[in-house]
């Protein structure tokens, strides 16, 4: 089984560095001291341009959480445009409701919109009520390919229970995208008691 070890970057440098030291596939963002949000078009295209490697674009106007008005859905909706056109792999956003559940009417419409690009739910569904429930009805929308999830703790480490009933519960051809503290240094230790394919950190690799 091939493991694809994903980086989270908020600079071309280090995406560069990145890719030059073995990430299999990039998260790009901006703003990585606040969980990311969305990246400039200029650093966008600069790394569509230059990366040889799949890049998935964070999709998310602020960072007081998920909760999104329309104007909000109009932005996600405007930087989506762009990464159809410039065709990357793939776009990363999640929707919650004031009621700390997914919002799925939101999430449905974007998922949608962003077609044929790929969509992964990122860790909002970690903030939501149920975690493992919100996970079995993401799995049913054919519009979504993954989730990145720490099992609805902060930390992998913390949620393996969970992280597990996903990774054996997903479709196939879903990616169940693990996250949370993971480093090149436990890696090894999370990957034994997981067995998953997909992993994501900003330390998974050593550069």
């Amino acid at each position: 089984m091939q493991i694809i070890k994903e980086v989270c970057v908020d600079s071309y440098k280090d995406a560069v560095q990145v890719e030059s030291n073995g990430a299999d596939r990039i998260e790009l963002c901006s703003r990585l001291d606040i969980d990311g949000l969305t990246p400039s078009h200029e650093l966008l295209i600069r790394a569509h341009s230059n990366l040889t490697i799949p890049i998935r674009v964070m999709v998310r106007p602020h960072g007081e959480g998920f909760i999104y008005n329309k104007n909000h859905i109009y932005e996600m909706k405007n930087t989506i445009k762009i990464c159809k056109s410039l065709k990357v792999d793939g776009v990363v956003f999640g929707c919650l409701n004031k009621e700390n559940d997914l919002d799925y009417d939101q999430i449905n419409d974007l998922a949608e919109f962003s077609k044929p690009l790929k969509v992964i739910i990122h860790k909002a569904i970690d903030f939501s009520n149920s975690v493992f429930g919100s996970f079995e009805k993401i799995i049913l929308n054919k519009n979504i390919n993954g989730v990145l999830t720490s099992g609805g703790e902060r930390f992998a480490k913390d949620g393996l229970k969970t992280l597990k009933k996903m990774v054996d519960l997903a479709p196939e051809n879903f990616e169940v995208i693990c996250a949370g503290g993971i480093t090149n240094e436990n890696f090894d230790k999370i990957h034994f008691e997981l067995n998953a394919k997909f992993y994501h950190g900003r330390k998974i690799i050593k550069y």
